[in-house]
């Protein structure tokens, strides 16, 4: 069978959602929707396009790392195997969506500034209790340039 990858760059609609599967595996779970634009060269105007929604599940270690960083409304990155997963509805309708399995997903930086956090530092952070606000904070004293 042929796997089909794909990367999308959108926004976060639902808040994470994480679950144990009846295996004993977490998932975390959230839907993304990518808006496409273009240029109209002749209003000179900004037209919307269609959006993709897609559903995006997580799994191992990107459960943690999603869901103590993102939520609804975060602009993000994802890239994954795409699956198509078919089911009706309580009133008989057969439905289609787009899955993507994820392999790595992260914040857009082109919308946002992050600060990473990386497992360590999270962990000598709780030991001092130190917040993630507290060390992004930057509290250094500017060093002066020379002119010249």
């Amino acid at each position: 069978m042929y796997e089909s990858y794909l990367t999308v760059v959108g926004t976060v609609i639902t808040d994470p959602i994480k679950r144990t599967t009846p295996s004993g595996d977490e998932v975390l779970s959230f839907r993304v929707a990518s808006n496409s634009r273009r240029m109209d060269r002749e209003s000179g105007e900004w037209q919307d396009g269609d959006t993709l929604y897609a559903s995006v599940s997580c799994w191992r270690r990107l459960v943690s790392g999603v869901g103590a960083s993102l939520m609804k409304g975060d602009s993000v990155i994802v890239f994954g195997q795409a699956h198509t997963n078919e089911y009706t509805t309580k009133e008989g309708v057969g439905r289609a969506d787009l899955e993507i399995r994820a392999t790595a997903v992260g914040p857009d930086l082109a919308r946002c500034h992050v600060k990473v956090d990386r497992p360590r530092q999270a962990a000598e952070r709780q030991e001092s209790g130190e917040t993630v606000a507290e060390a992004a904070v930057d509290t250094a004293e500017p060093e002066p340039v020379p002119v010249g």
